[in-house]
């Protein structure tokens, strides 16, 4: 079992940077591939970002491509997702998840409550 917290978001302007956290409970942390969704009112949950879990392997939205950088540090049990030159159409609850697989296109187990990002033009 895992639990995740996230935290780090916020209103920003246009143009500006957030980091966002997520710290996981248990002690497997490093076995589980790692990832960052989003979801904006009206729309679909929608995948921003993933991370392996030696973190040697990364994969991105195209919508986020050279502005988000997912990272993750195994000893704190904590995965960040750095969010530059955000947009007003960046704005979303982006949740954190976990998979047990190592495919980061196969299903999720574990998602956290989400934390909301408003980006202002």
């Amino acid at each position: 079992q895992v639990q995740l917290v996230e935290s780090g978001g916020g209103l920003v302007q246009a143009g500006g940077s957030l980091r966002l956290s997520c710290a996981a409970s248990g002690r497997t942390f490093n076995r589980y591939t790692m990832a960052w969704f989003r979801q904006a009112p009206g729309k679909d949950r929608e995948f921003v970002a993933a991370i392996s879990w030696s973190g040697g392997r990364k994969y991105y939205a195209d919508s986020v491509k050279g502005r988000f950088t997912i990272s993750r540090d195994n000893a704190k049990s904590t995965v960040y997702l750095q969010m530059n030159s955000l947009k007003p159409e960046d704005t979303a609850v982006y949740y954190c998840a976990a998979s047990y697989y190592g495919d980061y296109q196969n299903e999720y187990q574990y998602w956290g409550q989400g934390t909301q990002v408003t980006v202002s033009s």
